[in-house]
């Protein structure tokens, strides 16, 4: 199994579209775990609702294409989300795989890592508290120092939500692989 992340976010009615995707997600492969979950402004044209970001850590055994077309892009399909050539337009849902395991590609509109990380503070600050010392790959920057370069009063930590959100994905999983025994 690879350890792999994946980022989620959404600026449409965010805290039920953040719940049902990372449920959803749990449905196809261990969900590891969960960062916090933190409020933060839209990029692109002032004036759009803010987004619930946070990444996730799950363990899989789809290749990364396969778990970004048949996985990923299904459960944004099933929650609504329609991709327009607008790419700051709001979203019910974005699921990206950021990391794979060591994996460096850049193939078929896929690259890994993910080049936002460097520079996202909603990407590489939750992806700090999952994974710190993990180098990222194709470089020597643990993903810690890069999350310590970057301005965190950009994002808010939503802790409410992120505490009832691990709750219910614990729960719905644990129900889950009990219905499969």
């Amino acid at each position: 199994m690879t350890q792999a992340f994946v980022s989620v976010g959404s600026n449409i009615n965010p805290s039920a579209n953040v719940r049902a995707a990372i449920r959803a997600l749990a449905l196809h492969m261990p969900v590891i775990a969960i960062s916090t979950v933190y409020r933060t402004d839209a990029e692109g044209p002032p004036g759009q609702p803010f987004f619930y970001n946070c990444v996730v850590e799950i363990r899989t055994e789809t290749a990364p294409q396969s778990l970004k077309t048949l996985v990923l892009r299904r459960i944004e399909s099933d929650l609504g989300r329609r991709r327009t050539a607008d790419k700051y337009a709001p979203r019910t849902i974005d699921l990206d795989l950021i990391l794979y395991g060591e994996l460096v590609l850049d193939k078929s509109g896929l690259v890994l890592p993910d080049p936002h990380i460097a520079y996202r503070s909603f990407l590489a600050i939750p992806l700090s508290e999952l994974a710190p010392e993990l180098k990222l790959p194709g470089t020597a920057s643990r993903i810690a120092d890069l999350a310590a370069n970057l301005p965190s009063n950009t994002i808010h930590p939503l802790a409410a939500y992120t505490k009832r959100l691990r709750t219910d994905i614990k729960g719905a999983m644990s129900r889950a692989w009990s219905a499969e025994e």
